[in-house]
């Protein structure tokens, strides 16, 4: 009797585990089944260092015809790029990933001029550019070129006091350069004092915080580029009267901006708001949070910028202009009219409180078929130096203002954040504390713990 119950109890036993073993495993196979199926991943990283940008996701997501990604390289270093480019296939069935063994079908990466191993070939249609590098930016600046196939330069004044896109220091617009270079726009600097025209190849023309007055030949060429169609970028800083670097009023220049409906005023802004120290700035810098609907800065809700030594604008659509609002100074700001003393009275009644428009973007009617004038002017220059040009959402402002005036509004969108430094920086004496603590206090407490435990039990 009690070998034929222990007998039953044994089967039971033995039943169970089976059936156990068989649910793990089944649940192994379709858990490996749906990997295989279904790439997914989760980045939890702070600035989504590991996820395509959203920038990438626009311009794939909207892939009208298939492309593809061939890979060259020797076969064992494959999967150095598969988790990169993998992430573009997942954002489109239009995105094919081939790879391709440099060593083992040389004819092939002959045809297709690839001498290098680590590089990627991207096909849109018929059309075929080279990665300048495998990380997104290299990728998705292929995918660019190959949708746009047209040269797009950008075109920055020079002459009178201009940011320089080939200044590296901290008044200089180089970092601006590198960022259009991201987007597959070529740059180059043009002086309209030698040739009073804005050349043909100019897809947007650049008027970067001139210091000294245009002079009306200047002027008159930018005028006749817009009003015929053409696209520019007019930054102008406040007419400080301040130590040696003066900035002129540039009334040639205004009259013609307030013709098209946007008026730049002869003030300053200081913000009070105490954000701006938390963010380690101070008065003279302008912050917004907010904006309006406009393409230009649809997308950066949530996003702070920050516009250092800027003038208020009023704007105004006219019979051949249209123009709209891109974003205001904060409700805590005030406007004063004191541009020639470093010392400002924040309490002066004759300020103007309040938010203020600092930037604003119009089109205008030329009156030709498929042919609009468009125009962005902004009430401060430093915004896009050196010095300020990674300040939050800066960098994304100044390129979204390019696209838009390109009529690339495609590409407007948050770009690739640069990779954070995260470490933890301490002094001395916290270090002292961090290896006291980890060598010898908390192997005593473990010590301590584990004697009193035995000595409980003993």
């Amino acid at each position: 009797m009690t070998t034929s119950l222990l007998k039953a109890r044994q089967t039971k036993y033995a039943a169970y585990a089976t059936v156990y073993i068989l649910v793990i495993v089944a649940v192994l196979c379709v858990a490996n089944v749906l990997a295989e199926r279904y790439n997914k991943s989760l980045d939890v990283t702070a600035n989504k260092r590991y996820s395509l940008s959203d920038q990438t996701a626009k311009i794939v997501k909207g892939l009208k015809q298939d492309a593809s990604i061939t890979y060259y390289d020797q076969s064992t270093r494959f999967q150095q790029a598969k988790d990169t480019l993998e992430q573009y296939s997942n954002l489109s069935p239009k995105v094919h990933i081939q790879y391709v063994d440099l060593d083992k079908n040389p004819q092939v990466a002959r045809e297709a001029n690839v001498t290098e191993y680590g590089t990627a070939v991207v096909q849109v249609g018929s059309r075929k550019e080279a990665a300048k590098s495998m990380t997104e930016e290299g990728i998705t600046g292929a995918f660019i070129r190959d949708l746009k196939n047209n040269t797009r330069t950008v075109c920055f004044i020079s002459g009178s006091g201009e940011h320089q896109i080939d200044d590296a220091e901290r008044k200089g617009y180089s970092r601006f350069k590198e960022l259009l270079s991201k987007d597959e726009y070529e740059t180059k600097s043009i002086n309209l004092l030698q040739k009073a025209e804005v050349p043909e190849e100019c897809t947007v023309l650049v008027a970067g915080g001139p210091t000294s007055d245009y002079l009306q030949p200047e002027v008159d060429a930018i005028k006749k580029y817009v009003e015929n169609g053409g696209r520019a970028f007019i930054m102008l800083d406040p007419p400080l009267k301040i130590g040696r670097e003066e900035i002129a009023d540039n009334d040639a220049l205004t009259n013609v901006l307030g013709a098209w409906g946007v008026t730049a005023q002869k003030n300053l802004i200081l913000d009070l708001n105490p954000i701006g120290q938390l963010a380690g700035v101070g008065p003279q810098v302008a912050l917004v949070t907010q904006y309006g609907s406009q393409p230009i800065v649809s997308q950066l809700k949530g996003t702070v910028t920050g516009f250092p030594i800027t003038r208020t604008l009023e704007i105004r659509n006219s019979d051949k202009t249209s123009v709209e609002k891109l974003f205001d100074s904060s409700d805590s700001s005030v406007a004063t009219t004191n541009l020639s003393s470093a010392s400002v009275n924040v309490n002066d009644p004759k300020n103007k409180k309040g938010a203020a428009t600092i930037a604003a973007a119009g089109t205008y009617k030329t009156g030709k078929e498929n042919s609009q004038g468009r125009f962005v002017v902004v009430g401060s220059s430093s915004w896009a130096a050196n010095s300020f040009i990674r300040f939050n959402g800066n960098g994304d402002l100044a390129l979204n203002a390019i696209n838009w005036l390109a009529s690339d509004e495609d590409l407007i969108s948050i770009r690739p954040k640069e990779r954070e430094d995260r470490r933890l920086t301490m002094t001395n004496a916290q270090m002292n504390w961090v290896r006291t603590t980890s060598q010898f206090l908390l192997p005593l407490v473990v010590v301590v713990a584990g004697v009193s435990v035995w000595w409980k039990r003993r």
